[in-house]
């Protein structure tokens, strides 16, 4: 690979962007009664893939006094002198453009404007504003990563309805107890750069309760589904397992002071997450197979 194009890769988070760019197509194809259309599939996931990738590099940008600062991200593209801002502006607006154009021309307006606001909301909402304001920046802030599922939906069925906004929920509840869990390991890091995560205003001890108070509060939400008629039992059984495994490591945090504990929290949440949507698709299908 050219290392300019490894660079410019760099500034799109590609595990990030795969795992919203995963939970937009589940979203697509659960809105659907069969097979989704193909143009919206392959439009929509092109367009949010490149949507993602542009708010991921103006995070970079927004982010890269403080990325100097942080061991995690200090040999990040900007703050190791790689590329310069208005390169990774310039590739920031390009990817934004694209992405509208290609949702607005391919797919519907109601994508595309969706998108855009949840672009806006973590690249310019989070970053600037509540990422420094309060503690409370990822509750507020995840409402904009939670839209892929969303997004997927409205590029099916060009509406937005209930059942979607259910997978939104889900995201939207799951994000504290995944990204707390990462700031608990990071909390020496977030204090030094002057970034008021939980761990850093309320300390480590009072952020591992409110893990385990939204881990609960997840288990309820991902029951939702089921009790809505979204999904069946091969979710219900499959999701049950998962918030078992959650609730283990959340018991854990409040409970154990490992240190690896935190980093392997966030590191299952992830999986966590992506596995839920996996057994959301084979459960719809399930379904339709043996109607």
């Amino acid at each position: 690979m050219i290392p300019a194009i490894e660079k410019y890769l760099a500034l799109c988070k590609l595990r990030v962007v795969s795992l919203i760019v995963f939970t937009a197509v589940v979203g697509m194809f659960m809105a659907a009664p069969g097979l989704p259309p193909l143009l919206p599939v392959l439009a929509g996931t092109l367009g949010i893939a490149l949507a993602a990738s542009s708010a991921a590099a103006i995070n970079h940008l927004l982010d890269r006094r403080i990325d100097a600062r942080m061991s995690r991200t200090r040999r990040r593209p900007l703050p190791s002198g790689q590329l310069q801002s208005h390169q990774v502006l310039t590739f920031a607006l390009v990817l934004a453009v694209l992405s509208m154009l290609i949702l607005v021309l391919l797919v519907n307006t109601l994508t595309a404007v969706l998108t855009f606001c949840s672009l806006i909301g973590y690249a310019i909402i989070y970053t600037v504003w509540l990422k420094r304001a309060t503690p409370q920046n990822i509750v507020i802030g995840g409402a904009a990563g939670a839209a892929p599922p969303v997004l997927g939906w409205t590029a099916v069925t060009g509406a937005l309805q209930p059942h979607a906004l259910l997978l939104f929920l889900i995201i939207y509840v799951w994000t504290p107890p995944h990204f707390w869990a990462l700031a608990i390991h990071r909390k020496e890091e977030y204090s030094l750069v002057d970034i008021p995560m939980l761990p850093v205003t309320h300390g480590a001890a009072f952020t591992r309760l409110q893990i385990m108070l939204y881990t609960i509060l997840l288990v309820v939400v991902t029951i939702l589904p089921y009790l809505t008629g979204l999904s069946g039992l091969v979710y219900l059984a499959s999701v049950s397992v998962l918030n078992a495994g959650f609730l283990w490591y959340a018991w854990g945090l409040l409970k154990d002071r490992d240190e690896g504990l935190p980093i392997r929290t966030f590191a299952f949440s992830i999986t966590y997450l992506m596995v839920l949507f996996a057994f959301l698709l084979v459960d719809h299908y399930f379904i339709i197979l043996t109607a």
